[in-house]
């Protein structure tokens, strides 16, 4: 395999006529510039470079690979420079994958306003709450609820102490009442979110005074894998779903859904933005963090948590 290092001495001792000299120019010693040509030549099966104890000339060889080798350097030196200025630049297109039901009811708004700020920026957007392998989907960013497992992944946080509230519209509570403890959950139609086919049927919550979680298992007669699904069923008062608070908070302040037991805090719902390494984060995508997470903020004060 071929060094770069290895090219950039074969060029530099051709141009300076002198190993000694590229590798004063190179800042290495003499010893390890031969052993750079050496390299090459073993690696290309040619004879680049004819040796005197008094001077240094090309071979035919070397000639004709002297063109290549340094149309070659050109071209490394132009792709890392377009590399440096596309992170340096702030434009471009960003690929984001986000859930459902806030991507289509809350990020699409935001990203709108981001854009009418940035319009250099454009988006292409995947839409699902199936989670997105960063490491084989074209996506430069995925917005994701929950803790984050994979260490290796760069999280940045939006909504920290976002959280989970059970909810059910005006006219589901007028028709069936509130439940008054969890127990009774098991007597009400419970809205469930399904992901990667496992139904999301067991709610957990916490207690005041450091009190222990308490989990209960719920029923219903629908499910969707679609969480914007769910939360249009509960609108429409067909039951009572467990929903991330950011998702709901316009409904809520809007009076189309209401919080039950509020007292008991549900399961926390963090929101981060996520990309696979570092060369990811682009002013652009700091940018955008910076600007989804003001607007987090926005929504949360809209409707604290209880």
């Amino acid at each position: 395999m071929l060094r770069l290092d290895d090219l950039t001495v074969f060029v530099r001792t051709a141009e300076r006529g002198s190993l000694s000299a590229a590798a004063r120019e190179l800042e290495i010693s003499p010893a390890l510039a031969s052993a750079a040509l050496k390299r090459l030549e073993g690696a290309l099966g040619l004879h680049l470079v004819a040796r005197t104890t008094r001077s240094l000339r090309l071979t035919e060889e070397g000639e004709h690979y002297l063109v290549h080798a340094r149309e070659a350097l050109r071209l490394l030196s132009e792709g890392h420079q377009a590399l440096i200025q596309g992170k340096e630049s702030f434009g471009g297109t960003l690929k984001i994958s986000m859930p459902s039901d806030m991507g289509r009811n809350i990020l699409l708004g935001w990203l709108d306003a981001f854009q009418a700020r940035y319009p250099q920026i454009n988006y292409q957007l995947s839409v699902s709450d199936r989670l997105s392998d960063l490491y084989r989907q074209p996506v430069d960013i995925a917005l994701r609820y929950g803790a984050q497992a994979d260490s290796s992944l760069i999280a940045f946080p939006l909504a920290a102490d976002n959280r989970r509230v059970l909810v059910a519209s005006p006219a589901y509570v007028a028709a069936h009442g509130a439940p008054a403890t969890l127990d009774d959950l098991r007597g009400h139609n419970c809205l469930r979110f399904a992901i990667d086919d496992t139904i999301h049927e067991r709610w957990t919550f916490y207690g005041g005074n450091g009190a222990a979680p308490r989990t209960v298992s719920v029923s219903g007669n629908r499910s969707a894998d679609d969480a914007d699904v769910v939360r249009r069923w509960a609108m429409a008062g067909h039951g009572i779903a467990y929903k991330s608070r950011l998702d709901v908070v316009g409904d809520l302040c809007g009076g189309r859904l209401q919080i039950l037991l509020p007292e008991l805090p549900g399961e926390p719902a963090p929101l981060h933005m996520l990309c696979m390494h570092r060369s990811q984060v682009t002013p652009a995508v700091l940018h955008l963090r910076d600007f989804l997470r003001a607007q987090c903020e926005r929504e949360a004060a809209l409707m604290p948590l209880p």
